[in-house]
């Protein structure tokens, strides 16, 4: 596989602690872990078959610049430890630039989504009930309608292979807890307001964003995984929206369209994704990150 691709890795140096959706993640030692971002696709919750070139060097750095941007609002996971130290000579090629060193983390068993604009499977929950996980919205709004303000609407995280579920607030309460759940909920909207405002500068929308969130061991809140990538976010050229319809997009939502329109019912095995469309997906995660950061990925 090319240099640029990364599907799976395989480092023997240090124990594999679980595979996830889109990483892979080893124990280093009681309290760091090494996550390594690989080109793997997810797109409702069934991984593709084929990786997306640069795709794990994108979400990385794009993660890293936001955490480092927004470190004033939260912790973060980020240990400061290069990957490179922590693993065998002839590894280095997996991690290099895809890849960080995080504190090992009690993860919460939610995400925490934020919407600024009416879109997805809130368009959906909208257009059958008025409402977006039980928050009611005025009537007669459009598809990618702008909120008044930002709404927090908080989601199940399950297990690889099954469906993440939009859950209440009160079902959020009920998983973490009243005095976590209302920290979360203040602390997602204020980290969207913040990197909303600057990706406007830089001709981006932040239509809606998901968090994800662990405590430590004085149980306090500290952001994890990932954050406001093309994986994690809907991302819309500014100058391109217009109200009423889906939004072009710098995100996976390309590949979403194209498998809504392939008959695919949505489980395993997952199509062949066709080469233009893999390539095109790519070059929209690159010119994300280049608009955003203004910096080329590392590769």
């Amino acid at each position: 596989m090319p240099e640029n691709q990364l599907i799976a890795t395989s480092i023997k140096s240090l124990p594999l602690l679980h595979k996830g959706k889109v990483r892979d993640i080893y124990e280093i030692d009681d309290k760091h872990l090494l996550i390594v971002t690989t080109d793997r696709l997810s797109a409702f919750d069934v991984v593709m078959s084929e990786p997306i070139p640069f795709k794990g060097f994108v979400l990385t750095q794009m993660a890293d610049f936001w955490f480092n941007k927004l470190s004033f609002v939260v912790a973060n996971h980020l240990s400061g430890i290069a990957p490179e130290s922590v693993i065998a000579e002839n590894e280095v090629i997996q991690v290099k630039n895809r890849a960080i060193v995080a504190r090992k983390l009690k993860a919460l068993p939610i995400e925490a989504i934020v919407r600024g604009y009416l879109s997805g499977s809130g368009w959906k929950d909208y257009q059958k009930t008025q409402s977006v996980c039980g928050i009611k919205l005025p009537q007669g709004l459009k598809e990618s309608a702008k909120l008044s303000e930002p709404i927090f609407t908080p989601s199940s995280k399950e297990a690889v292979g099954s469906h993440d579920e939009n859950i209440s607030y009160e079902e959020c309460e009920a998983r973490v807890g009243k005095d976590i759940a209302s920290q979360i909920q203040e602390i997602s909207i204020k980290l969207y307001q913040e990197a909303s405002n600057f990706a406007l500068t830089k001709g981006i929308i932040i239509a809606d964003t998901k968090f994800e969130f662990g405590l430590d061991d004085q149980n306090r809140l500290v952001l994890i995984d990932e954050i406001l990538t093309p994986d994690s976010s809907r991302f819309w050229p500014l100058d391109q929206y217009r109200e009423g319809a889906s939004q072009p997009s710098f995100d996976k939502q390309f590949i979403r369209d194209w498998l809504e329109n392939s008959g695919w019912n949505k489980t395993p095995p997952p199509p062949s994704l066709p080469e233009d469309v893999i390539n095109k997906t790519s070059q929209k995660y690159l010119e994300a990150f280049k608009k955003l950061t203004g910096q080329d990925i590392k590769k």
